[in-house]
């Protein structure tokens, strides 16, 4: 195991705060860069492709300034009926994925990476996570968005917050991973590298 006077930086690859939160709840000392990059989809590509890919990239990225470094790359897309639900941005936009999420499954996939900037190793994951909206009326939708405003959320909810409220079934390994991090397969990859968490 590393010593803890020899332990790597560790870096989370996001500016989200939820993630930043998550991280935090290991008690675990980081910083976070910005990996400001395009997570335009390939043609063609599957969601468990896209989110491997854009969680490695944003973790070499961020990595390619830091040498001695830990660097936690994530990303997370939903799907419903075979379509992506990115980001809302907006209030309108919300409302639609949310109307279209009623009654409906939605899957999320969230891709995990590890890069050691010292050995150049990664370790990557794809989490899935179901979740089973109730049906929603559209007083229950706008409520919801004016009390949250999850514009900046995938699939239009804070599953952390009230957005609990929304669902009537959750199915996956690691509830984490519904917000972003999936932190039981974080803690074994951070173990692996010899960065202790107990």
């Amino acid at each position: 195991m590393t010593s803890s006077l020899s332990l790597p930086t560790l870096i989370l690859a996001s500016s989200s705060p939820y993630r930043a939160a998550l991280l935090k709840q290991l008690g675990l000392s980081f910083k976070t860069h910005s990996p400001d990059l395009d997570e335009t989809p390939l043609p063609q590509e599957p969601p468990q492709q896209l989110v491997a890919r854009l969680a490695e990239a944003k973790a070499r990225k961020v990595g390619a300034k830091l040498p001695n470094a830990l660097i936690i790359g994530a990303d997370q897309v939903a799907v419903l009926n075979q379509s992506l639900l990115g980001k809302p941005g907006t209030h309108e936009r919300a409302l639609q994925q949310l109307r279209a999420a009623s009654g409906q499954r939605v899957i999320f996939y969230t891709g995990l990476c590890l890069f050691n900037t010292i050995t150049g190793q990664t370790r990557t994951a794809i989490e899935f996570f179901q979740v089973e909206f109730r049906q929603l009326t559209e007083t229950q939708i706008e409520h919801y968005l004016q009390r949250e405003k999850p514009y900046q959320c995938a699939g239009s909810f804070r599953s952390e917050g009230l957005g609990i409220a929304l669902f009537k079934r959750l199915q996956g390994d690691d509830p984490s991973a519904l917000i972003g991090l999936p932190l039981i397969r974080l803690t074994t990859f951070l173990e692996q590298e010899g960065y202790p968490i107990l």
